[in-house]
């Protein structure tokens, strides 16, 4: 009983800030210049996790997102090995992708702005938030290794994270749901 009362409230959680950051966001383009940040307010709960540098020798996934042709996200998934990226998002400063295989979060930092990039993971099952945090620079790739249940979906934003107030940034971007499996 207590835990479908911790679902439902963590998918709440989730559906207030997508429907907030909806209505008062006008996502930016990763390659934009911002003026103005304007903070975002993350669901109470939300675990930050700092994420880790990639194992050297590790293939990592390319920091600016190719727009050679349009993108199909089950032909992509069919095509790509089991380590690729799926469902990238990008906004200003941060690019962030998921690898089904091993269940990877990357956080990708692409301005040198004194802030950190920062990818959250949502669910559709009612797992509670968790934000991977790259802190090692501009131009790196952090990862957060985690364990999502195979049935269920990820849904990934990219935003900018300040260490030193520990807060979020808009401008943001959110992919479409993933599946876990990555099978589409």
């Amino acid at each position: 009983m207590r835990e479908n009362w911790r679902i439902k409230v963590s998918v709440l959680a989730g559906a207030s800030a997508l429907a907030f950051s909806a209505l008062t966001a006008a996502p930016a383009m990763a390659d934009e210049a911002v003026e103005d940040l304007r903070e975002v307010q993350m669901p109470a709960g939300v675990k930050i996790v700092e994420g880790l540098a990639p194992a050297a020798g590790a293939d990592v996934p390319a920091l600016e997102p190719t727009t050679d042709a349009p993108f199909s996200a089950a032909a992509a998934a069919q095509a790509a090995p089991a380590n690729t990226c799926l469902g990238s998002t990008a906004a200003y400063g941060v690019t962030g992708c998921f690898q089904h295989n091993g269940d990877i979060v990357w956080a990708g930092d692409t301005k040198k702005d004194g802030m950190s990039a920062a990818v959250g993971v949502y669910t559709d099952y009612g797992r509670a938030a968790e934000v991977c945090i790259n802190k090692l620079g501009v131009n790196t790739w952090a990862t957060c290794n985690k364990d999502y249940r195979e049935t269920g979906n990820v849904r990934l934003r990219a935003l900018r994270y300040d260490g030193d107030t520990g807060k979020f940034y808009q401008p943001e971007s959110w992919s479409g749901w993933i599946p876990v499996d990555g099978k589409y």
